[in-house]
């Protein structure tokens, strides 16, 4: 019989390659919907008919367990977030209800439809949960590289909500014997990244400029580094997390740091121009206090969870370049057949 999985965010970039694997090691996939989201018109569009979806709200404690009590999940992996950090100061409060106490709610509803009491000594297997933590939480970073026992020192309101959830799923783990685990997972990115964030932003601007769509290219701190890596390897760490005989919180990177000037000569250099041409700082960009410098210690990863990164950062970037590009030039086309009247 297969597994079957629930995941929050089945729409956002993790959600859509998560869903992807876990169909393709044979699980039956259900989607958290919040209202009148419409997944066909997602990026799991095309998976649709893979799919099952469900109506909650990590803003509605009794929708999730209603969630939860009608599809009884082997695993569920709470993806869902305002992921985008710069939003978290022009929305404290909302990300800290959705990205803190949002995992407060699903802990919650596991723990009622499993039946879990703090009397309770045994672990219970029931429903495992993987949470998706952050390495925005290292923030003012008090050791580099950074690995499971490092300080957490948030440097923004979305940091420090998802430290609170990270520390809450901990908290479950060890009162009511529940199977939680937390990826502290670097940034990782794809095509399917959203426009707001750096690297989709820069491939998404580059394209246009090549297709001589857009002039300039507007960037807050360039000397910023980051450990970047790709999406599609990091939703295979999340899976093997729950598949642990015992549950543990794992640092998934890929040890290798590069800056916000390096993703923009690459992207620049993979259509041949000369990103000194096209960048322009913008101080309203800069993070009112910013994270510099992290990167992943990801070898309790890599030895117990036999995990490691197949793609590297230079790829990355020019595989989101490439796709912008095709996408762009895939609308232009189409954009100079309605002017000519021929669609």
């Amino acid at each position: 019989m297969s597994k079957r999985a629930l995941i929050t965010g089945v729409t956002g970039q993790d959600g859509s390659y998560l869903a992807e694997h876990l169909l393709a090691q044979g699980y039956e996939v259900w989607g958290l919907i919040r209202g009148q989201a419409n997944p066909r018109k997602s990026r799991v569009s095309r998976l649709v008919s893979e799919l099952s979806f469900v109506d909650g709200d990590l803003m509605d404690q009794a929708s999730l367990v209603s969630a939860l009590d009608r599809i009884q999940p082997d695993e569920v992996y709470n993806l869902g977030a305002i992921s985008f950090v710069p939003m978290s100061w022009q929305q404290a409060e909302l990300v800290s209800e959705v990205n803190g106490v949002g995992v407060l709610r699903m802990l919650e509803a596991i723990r009622m439809v499993s039946g879990l009491n703090a009397s309770s000594s045994a672990r219970s297997d029931r429903i495992r949960l993987y949470q998706a933590s952050s390495s925005e939480m290292f923030g003012k970073v008090t050791e580099t590289p950074q690995r499971e026992t490092t300080r957490f020192h948030p440097r923004s309101p979305y940091g420090v909500a998802k430290a609170y959830g990270h520390f809450i799923t901990r908290n479950y783990r060890e009162s009511f014997g529940m199977y939680g685990v937390s990826g502290i997972l670097f940034n990782h990115e794809s095509p399917r990244r959203g426009a707001e964030f750096v690297t989709r932003k820069i491939s998404l601007a580059v394209a246009q400029i090549k297709l001589g769509l857009q002039d300039k290219l507007a960037l807050g701190n360039l000397d910023a580094t980051r450990d970047w890596g790709f999406a599609g390897d990091y939703v295979k760490a999340m899976h093997l997390m729950l598949q642990q005989d015992e549950p543990g919180d794992y640092v998934i990177g890929t040890g290798v740091m590069h800056s916000v000037r390096d993703a923009v000569q690459i992207a620049f250099d993979t259509v041949g121009l000369n990103w000194q041409d096209y960048v322009v700082i913008d101080p309203e960009l800069v993070r009112p206090a910013e994270v510099e410098t992290l990167c992943a210690d990801s070898s309790m990863a890599r030895s117990a969870l036999d995990w490691s990164p197949t793609v590297k950062f230079e790829e990355l970037m020019q595989m989101m370049v490439e796709s912008d590009l095709q996408q762009a030039s895939r609308e232009r086309e189409y954009g100079d057949l309605l002017l000519a009247g021929r669609w």
